[in-house]
C-alpha cells in the first residue's frame, strides 16, 4: 500500500491549522481592537506564505527523490522533516529580526512567543523596545519571574506595582527606595528600619550605619550603631574607623579619640592602635594625640608582643633615629634570649 508523502500530510495539517487560526483571529474582534486583529492577521499571512513556499520547494525535492529511487526510506523522511522545521524556524527568526530592525518590537515579540514559543526572548524584545509594561506582564504571567517584572514596572514608573512585587520578594531596601521616590518617607523609613534590624542581627554594623546615614538621613543614629559595634566587638576595627571618618571637625575628632581610648579595654587596644595609624595621617593636629596613644599601647604590650615595637615607625615617618632605636632594641632583645 502506497504511503502518503510526508509533505502532503504536513501540508494538510498546516491547512487545517490555518483555518483554525483564521477563525481564532476573527474571534478576537470581540475582545481586541480592529487594528490589533488586522495586525495579527497580517503576521499570520506572511508566515503562512513562507511555509507554503518551503512546502512547495520540499515537494519538488521529494518528487525528484522518488524519481531517482531516493526519499522513500525512513531516513529520507526524517531528513525532510528535520530540514523543514529548521527552515521554518530560520524564517521565523529572520521575520523577528526584520521587525526589530524596523523597531516594531510588538510584532517581533509575538513572533518569538507565538511562533518560536520563546517567551523569554519575547519579553526581552519588549523591554529592549521600551515597552516596559508589556514586558512586565510577560515576565509575570508567562515566565513567573517576579524580579524581572518588578524591574520593568519600575522602569515604566509603575511604582506601586513594583513595590508589591518587591515586597513579595522580601527586598526591603528596594521597597524603601521606591517609597522614597514617590515621597512616602514614612513607609520608606519603616522598611529601611527593617533592613537596619536585619544587618544588626547579623552583626553587620557598618552596613546598618550606612542605611541610617545615606538613606534615612539620621547620622547620629549611624554613629550610635558604629559605637555599638565597637563596644560589642562586632567588626570592631571597621566600626571604629567609620566612626572616626564621620567626624568632620578635627577638634571634635581629637577629643573623641582621647575619650574613646580611655574607655577601651585591654583586649581591644591593638585594634585601637591600628585605627590610630589611619588617624595619624589625616591631619597634623591629630598627630600628637595619636602618637601618644600609640606609645602607651606599645609600652603596655611590648613585653608579651615584641614585634609591636615596629609600629613606632608609623608614628615617626621622618625620624631615622627611631628606626635605629627599633633595630637596637630587637638586637638587644635577641641577645638577652640567647644568653
Amino acid at each position: 500500500m502506497n504511503k502518503q508523502k510526508f509533505t502532503e500530510k504536513f501540508f494538510m495539517a498546516v491547512l487545517i491549522l490555518a483555518v483554525i487560526k483564521i477563525i481564532a483571529i476573527f474571534a478576537e474582534l470581540f475582545q481586541k481592537t480592529f487594528w490589533s486583529v488586522i495586525g495579527n492577521l497580517a503576521i499570520f499571512v506572511v508566515v503562512a506564505f513562507i511555509i507554503l513556499l518551503i512546502i512547495t520547494g520540499l515537494k519538488d525535492k521529494e518528487k525528484s527523490g522518488d524519481a531517482s529511487g531516493r526519499g522513500r526510506s525512513g531516513g529520507g523522511n526524517f531528513y525532510l522533516e528535520t530540514s523543514l522545521f529548521d527552515r521554518i524556524r530560520n524564517k521565523y527568526e529572520e521575520l523577528a529580526e526584520k521587525y526589530i530592525a524596523e523597531k516594531d518590537y510588538t510584532r517581533a515579540a509575538k513572533v518569538y512567543m507565538n511562533l518560536l514559543q520563546d517567551n523569554y526572548r519575547g519579553a526581552q524584545t519588549l523591554e529592549d523596545g521600551g515597552l516596559y509594561n508589556e514586558a512586565a506582564v510577560v515576565y509575570l504571567k508567562k515566565l513567573k519571574n517576579k524580579s524581572e517584572a518588578a524591574s520593568c514596572f519600575e522602569k515604566a514608573k509603575q511604582y506601586q506595582k513594583s513595590i508589591e512585587l518587591y515586597k513579595e520578594l522580601e527586598q526591603k531596601e528596594k521597597v524603601g527606595d521606591l517609597y522614597r521616590i514617590i515621597n512616602d518617607t514614612k513607609s520608606a523609613n519603616s522598611y529601611y528600619q527593617m533592613v537596619v534590624d536585619d544587618y544588626v542581627g547579623n552583626s553587620q554594623m557598618v552596613k546598618a550605619s550606612l542605611i541610617y546615614r545615606k538613606k534615612m538621613d539620621v547620622p547620629e543614629e549611624a554613629q550610635k550603631i558604629l559605637l555599638k559595634g565597637w563596644e560589642e566587638n562586632k567588626d570592631a576595627f571597621n566600626c571604629l574607623n567609620n566612626y572616626f571618618v564621620n567626624v568632620s571637625d578635627v577638634e571634635d575628632l581629637n577629643q573623641k579619640i582621647q575619650n574613646l581610648y580611655r574607655e577601651t579595654p585591654s583586649d581591644r587596644k591593638l585594634i585601637y592602635l591600628e585605627a590610630m595609624k589611619h588617624e595619624f595621617k589625616k591631619d597634623q593636629k591629630l598627630q600628637e594625640t595619636t602618637r601618644n596613644i600609640a606609645y602607651e599601647i606599645i609600652a603596655e604590650k611590648v613585653e608579651t608582643n615584641t614585634t609591636i615595637i615596629n609600629e613606632l615607625k608609623h608614628f615617626n615617618p621622618q625620624d631615622e633615629v627611631i628606626l635605629k632605636d627599633i633595630s637596637r632594641y630587637k638586637t638587644g632583645r635577641n641577645k638577652m634570649f640567647r644568653n
